[in-house]
């Protein structure tokens, strides 16, 4: 009896936690200045270094790790080209698509001195360099941040062959006996931060995605009343994501899987947008060329090969 009562407690604790959490989430987007939520946002990035912690604090057999990754073995088996196009679609993912663009429109707005560049030509050139200097910046650091986290993991947790892992809260407590207290609470406050930091941009795409292709208005820097289908779409995916932690799915194999569909939708996503960046029509002077239109298709093309490479294997 005694046993049933703190299975109840427990659940009951785990569900209260997860909804204030999503609600929390939520409520940042809908109710908080998008100033002061983007500077939010920006100070949350913090926790990532967390991960870069945990990656001091454990043996890492560098030799072989940078045998591993700048030689990479491929193989024929369908998992590695899956885990290839998983990693790639976290890369290539709807942040790029959706919200960072959408954010981009955003600080026109919320900056009074900046103007849409079809009108104001000439703040092309800063714009451009602004916009160039953020992704460099950010996507260095996401990649540096994801290769720590796969160095740790392989280093502490694949080792020891724990490879089956439903739960961040899992993985945070399978890496303590092996790495020690100090590597599992670094790593533990990186799951938080990340949480924090991703489960807001995520549900955002996913507003925006929704809320430009129904042509409703949307912007957190909209008050609420003024963009009701697009915060109602905010809550909405907060919800269901909560709601995938009181069902029998494996939230991780979850993320896995979203990342795989991401991977397999980007190749078209970023075909169509190379298209309308390359056009003069569409773009005007902004027109993409020269290297940055070689780079662009080489990483279209890529990710193509990837997707073709998982559909191969898994049929063959």
């Amino acid at each position: 009896m005694r046993t049933h009562r703190f299975a109840g407690f427990a659940l009951a604790y785990s569900m209260l936690h997860h909804t204030l959490f999503a609600s929390g989430c939520a409520g940042l987007q809908v109710f908080i200045d998008y100033a002061r939520y983007a500077k939010l946002l920006k100070w949350l990035t913090i926790s990532l270094f967390a991960y870069f912690g945990t990656l001091l604090a454990v043996h890492i057999p560098w030799g072989e790790a940078a045998r591993g990754f700048f030689i990479p073995s491929l193989t024929t088996d369908s998992r590695m080209w899956t885990t290839v196009v998983a990693i790639l679609g976290t890369t290539i993912s709807p942040y790029l698509f959706f919200w960072q663009a959408s954010q981009e429109v955003e600080d026109i707005a919320d900056v009074p001195a900046r103007k849409p560049l079809v009108k104001a030509p000439a703040q092309g050139a800063d714009a451009i360099e602004r916009i160039k200097l953020d992704t460099y910046v950010g996507m260095a650091l996401s990649n540096l941040v994801a290769l720590a986290i796969m160095f740790t993991t392989a280093a502490t947790l694949h080792v020891h062959g724990i490879t089956n892992i439903e739960t961040s809260q899992q993985a945070a407590e399978a890496l303590k006996p092996i790495a020690g207290e100090f590597a599992f609470a670094v790593f533990a406050l990186g799951v938080i931060g990340t949480g924090l930091l991703a489960v807001p941009v995520l549900a955002g795409s996913a507003a925006y995605a929704l809320g430009e292709s129904r042509r409703w208005p949307v912007g957190l820097a909209r008050q609420p009343k003024h963009a009701k289908a697009f915060y109602g779409a905010i809550v909405i995916a907060t919800l269901v994501g909560t709601s995938i932690c009181f069902s029998p799915l494996d939230p991780i194999k979850a993320l896995f899987w979203s990342a795989v569909l991401n991977g397999l939708v980007a190749a078209p996503v970023m075909a169509m947008m190379m298209l309308t960046a390359s056009n003069q029509r569409v773009m005007g002077e902004f027109a993409v060329s020269g290297a940055l239109r070689v780079t662009g298709w080489i990483a279209t093309a890529a990710m193509a090969a990837a997707s073709a490479g998982m559909i191969l294997t898994a049929v063959i």
